[in-house]
């Protein structure tokens, strides 16, 4: 069963950013029960070239990729799809029209640019015609909900076809909506709207939080698709463990 097919069941998948451009680094997540890995290219320094070798990485180590494009554009869209990602994540979806963008950009047949020279069409080795539909099976297509206009067109964005998941960026959501604190009661009242309605439309919800105790939750409401920490916090979380154990023998 692949990303897309696991995330339409609605089972709890567990995954984590990557915001270092090292193949060493994707190679060793891939290594982990982790079960996804977002490439952060909106907010960490990606090229097409780190994201391309970083894909190739995870995909030695069979671990399922996602990349979190910097932007709506054509270009990222058809970069990351092409290199072999398993799927993207648009940031700032505010309309529909936006999110029917990133569902065309994503799918051949409606938008999305044809090579039979990617990584992604085994470089020639796939007919058009296997390939086109090995998109279609495997092409997971998420969107985030995380600005303030966004929630007064949450209806009609939730209505667009060719959306796989709707990923609420509560922190981006927090600071569009004024508040200080992710953990602000209004805030967490205003996910729990976006959760309800992206259930009842049948979307796969996804989501980061800051605190892995509110997870059965935001499980209760739907939410299946968790993105948590990266690969810096784990380092750091380790070393300060690391340090405290050892420490503690001085």
């Amino acid at each position: 069963m692949n990303f897309k097919q696991k995330l339409q069941t609605g089972e709890p998948l567990l995954g984590t950013f990557l915001k270092t451009p090292a193949p060493v680094i994707c190679e060793t997540l891939g290594r982990t029960e982790l079960d996804v890995i977002c490439i952060d290219a909106e907010h960490a320094p990606f090229d097409r070239a780190a994201i391309d070798l970083c894909i190739l990485a995870f995909r030695s180590v069979n671990m399922p990729c996602i990349v979190r494009v910097p932007a709506r554009q054509t270009e990222y869209i058809l970069n990351a799809l092409d290199c072999g990602a398993d799927g993207i994540l648009a940031p700032h979806i505010l309309t529909a029209e936006d999110a029917r963008f990133i569902a065309e950009k994503s799918h051949f047949g409606s938008g999305r640019g044809y090579a039979s020279s990617s990584r992604a069409a085994h470089y020639g080795a796939k007919t058009m015609s296997q390939h086109i539909e090995d998109s279609a099976e495997r092409t997971t297509t998420i969107i985030q909900i995380e600005d303030a206009e966004a929630l007064d067109n949450l209806d009609s964005i939730l209505s667009v076809n060719g959306i796989d998941c709707i990923f609420v960026g509560r922190s981006d959501l927090t600071v569009s909506l004024g508040y200080k604190n992710a953990e602000d009661p209004q805030l967490i009242a205003t996910i729990e709207t976006i959760c309800k309605a992206a259930k009842a439309a049948g979307r796969a919800i996804g989501m980061f939080t800051p605190q892995i105790d509110e997870i059965p939750h935001w499980r209760s409401l739907g939410a299946s698709l968790f993105l948590l920490g990266t690969e810096q916090s784990f380092m750091l979380r380790g070393a300060a463990d690391f340090g405290a154990q050892v420490r503690a023998k001085f």
